[in-house]
């Protein structure tokens, strides 16, 4: 009987450098897969981004997630943000079955992982509007499509952060 990885060892394996995962990227459409990508900070994981992921992934064969670096999460977000450190945020990610790969990047944006992995489909949050997605004009160059993704009402990192800040307060202040 062969022995199977842990999950938490197959989660990180899931994990690329920005090298392998456009490796990846090519050895998936040479086996005619359609490639996915996104990106963002996934700082606290919620249901808002499991269904977008999940609505990601169904555009394809495979799901590139890129994350944002905890210092570009801080240039975006301010300080105090990241919650979670990357290489946690990483594997959390890596551990949800519809994703394939993930691959961080410390940029402003994720545009070079994208010319690296030349995706057939570029997928973003539905609160992004499409004039301002990274990386839109070069998929849509190379043949690709963009796709806004359905949000979820009311569902937010922040909003999150903020409903435990007062948590917390209301509990000091007892």
């Amino acid at each position: 009987m062969t022995a199977r990885p842990s999950p938490a060892r197959a989660a990180r394996s899931k994990i690329l450098s920005r090298e392998a995962v456009a490796r990846a990227a090519r050895a998936a459409r040479r086996r005619g897969e359609r490639v996915v990508f996104t990106n963002g900070c996934f700082d606290l994981l919620h249901v808002g981004h499991v269904r977008s992921l999940e609505q990601a992934r169904r555009l394809g064969d495979r799901l590139i997630v890129a994350i944002n670096s905890d210092a570009s999460v801080r240039q975006l977000k301010g300080a105090g943000r990241p919650i979670v450190p990357a290489r946690q945020r990483a594997e959390v990610l890596a551990a949800l079955q519809c994703v394939d790969w993930v691959v961080l990047f410390r940029a402003q944006t994720p545009l070079s992982i994208i010319q690296a992995t030349r995706p057939e489909v570029l997928a973003k949050g539905g609160d992004w509007a499409l004039d301002e997605i990274v990386g839109r004009e070069q998929v849509l160059g190379w043949g690709g499509k963009v796709v806004r993704l359905r949000e979820v009402r009311g569902v937010r990192s922040s909003a999150l952060i903020g409903q435990i800040d007062q948590s917390d307060q209301s509990q000091r202040s007892r």
